[in-house]
This record gives C-alpha cells, structure tokens and sequence, in this order.
C-alpha cells in the first residue's frame, strides 16, 4: 500500500491550518490583525474583548476554531496512514500526532480569553507535539523512502521550533511581549512548513508496505 494518502493528509493538515489562519486574519480590519504583534490564538476569540494585555476581535473567529480541529485531525491521520513503518518506530510518531491532534481539537473548543488554563493546555499540546513530531518523522527516511537531506530538514524545522519555544515562554515570562506574535509563529511555522515537504515527498515517491 502506497502513503500517498498519508502524504495528502500532511499537506491538507498544513494547508488548513494556513488557509484559516488567512481568513481570519483578513477578516480582522478594524483594527488590521498584526501577524508579529497579536497571538495566533486571538484569530479564534470573536470578542470584541481584551485579554492577557491584548485587543481581541476576530470576526471569523469560527474560521480559525474550524481551522485549529481539522488541521489537528488530518495531521493525525496523516501519521495513522503511513506504512513501512515497524511498531518500535510507529507508536512514538503516532503517540506524539495524537498530541498534536489533542492539542488542536482543545484549541478549538476552547478559545484564547476564556477558559485559559486549558487553552494554554491545547496550545503547549501542539507546540511540543508538532516539533516533536517533525524531529520523528526526520528520522525515518530510510522506512518511509525519502532523502536524507529532507530528513535533516525536518528534524531542524523541529529543533527551530523547540528553541523558538523557549524564547515565547522568556517573553511570557517577561510581559514584554515584543514581537510576541512572531515568535509564536517561529514555534508552528517550521514543522508546518515540514509537513508541506513531507507530504509532497511521500506523494512523488510512493512507498509500498
């Protein structure tokens, strides 16, 4: 069986992710959404409300909340779908998608001035699974029949990920919030990005298992 399924599934999850991620941006004018200032989690907060030292009014909020579930859900499919894989490399990468599919589905239901504590549950839920999983993933070209240099890629997307956490949590911690939007999209964007070249990976050179 071929993980050209598998490799749809990555793509879609990265893809819905970016699509909500741009309609909900765009949807915010008044004033405009600022992708290095405001958090990602404001996009599903309609508001208008402030919260943790923020201005929060997404029009669209039901567009990045949609986003947040089904990004999470394909991403996991994605990783169930995969073959080649033994057991002992198999259960780690599902264990961690299922995090990141966690984490999204918590995000959803859960928005970013409401029911904090189990927010931040969500959101630390994908951070850590999502870079985590792009570290996984870099580590199985030899089952799945992709490079090494794409297998380096994701590990660092994975890494650049992890050391852009730390800086988001510094910058909590301080209350600065100098381009804290940024920085939080240093956490997500490289294992996103990751997914995109994965998927076309697996799509291009499919594997039989």
């Amino acid at each position: 069986m071929s993980n050209r399924a598998a490799g749809a599934a990555l793509i879609v999850s990265a893809a819905v992710y970016f699509t909500a991620e741009f309609v909900a941006a765009a949807a915010w004018s008044d004033p405009p959404y600022s992708y290095t200032h405001h958090f990602i989690s404001n996009l599903g907060v309609h508001g208008p409300v402030t919260a943790f030292g923020q201005f929060m009014y997404s029009p669209l909020a039901w567009v990045m909340n949609t986003g947040f579930f089904l990004f999470g859900l394909a991403a996991l499919a994605g990783v169930v779908l995969l073959r080649g894989l033994p057991g002992v490399r198999r259960w780690p990468a599902v264990a961690t998608a299922a995090l990141l599919g966690a984490g999204g589905v918590v995000l959803a239901f859960f928005p970013g001035s409401g029911e904090a504590d189990l927010h931040a549950v969500g959101a630390f839920l994908g951070f850590i699974g999502g870079n985590v999983l792009a570290i996984l993933l870099g580590g199985l070209g030899r089952h799945l029949g992709f490079s090494r240099r794409l297998g380096r890629v994701l590990v660092a997307a994975g890494v650049l990920g992890l050391a852009f956490l730390v800086g988001y949590l510094a910058l909590l911690e301080s209350g600065a919030g100098l381009l804290i939007g940024l920085v939080e999209r240093g956490v997500v964007y490289p294992f996103l990005l990751g997914f995109v070249l994965l998927g076309a990976a697996l799509r291009k050179r499919p594997v039989t298992g």
